[in-house]
């Protein structure tokens, strides 16, 4: 990571992104402003950034509508999604199509700043490899490769969730462990719920094991 960290703040409400622009830039971040959706699909697309922070409510482009353009476009910058929209449903929507952490409104200035660091740090190491059930998982790509050589993708917190566990084979994991350490923003252990699913879904069912009463446990390699 640089010295000096881009972010892409999006945000419509010119005294809130005033205010967050001149906070950043005293944590020493380098911002740049969007104030649509389409102002920050321009500047997603067009140039680098090392996080965004993303409002939801956005003129033009709705803010989750601008995250998943760019995601197919093949922008990974991780997004924190900064909304009033924030009930469990609302987090487990903005994680799904594609941001890596939501915070609702209003927020604590000193935990917006934490969470932004740990999207950062998170992001640092990019080239691990790991031996997981069904095959090898790059988390660079977000990848698994089978011993037949295809691959399935995964999204940022499938890919997270199955690292976390992959580096601690045989370790049975509390869900309320793994909303600390992969979910910090999800609220409620259903969401762990749900990303188990999508994994099994994916890669078989095989791929993590209920340990019943505790939590959930690395499968079989393969």
């Amino acid at each position: 990571m640089s010295e000096d960290p881009r972010v892409l703040l999006v945000e419509d409400d010119a005294s809130l992104a005033s205010m967050l622009r001149e906070l950043l830039e005293g944590e020493g971040y380098g911002v740049e402003v969007a104030p649509d959706g389409r102002r920050a699909l321009h500047l997603g697309l067009s140039r680098h950034f090392d996080v965004m922070v993303l409002d939801r409510g956005l003129p033009g482009i709705e803010g989750l509508d601008v995250l998943e353009r760019l995601r197919k476009h093949g922008v990974p910058t991780p997004a924190l999604v900064l909304s009033a929209l924030s009930n469990p449903a609302d987090r487990v929507e903005g994680l799904d199509r594609g941001a890596e952490d939501y915070l609702g409104k209003p927020f604590d200035i000193d935990e917006l700043l934490a969470r932004l660091r740990s999207l950062l740090r998170r992001h640092l190491d990019t080239s691990a490899v790991l031996r997981v059930p069904a095959g090898v998982l790059d988390t660079a790509s977000r990848t698994v490769t089978r011993p037949d050589g295809t691959q399935v993708v995964l999204s940022e917190r499938e890919s997270e969730l199955l690292a976390h566990l992959g580096r601690r084979p045989g370790q049975v994991f509390t869900r309320s462990g793994l909303l600390e350490s992969v979910f910090q923003d999800a609220g409620e252990g259903g969401v762990v719920d749900t990303y188990v699913h999508y994994l099994r879904r994916k890669l078989g069912r095989s791929c993590v094991v209920t340990v019943r009463g505790l939590g959930y446990s690395l499968g079989p390699l393969a």
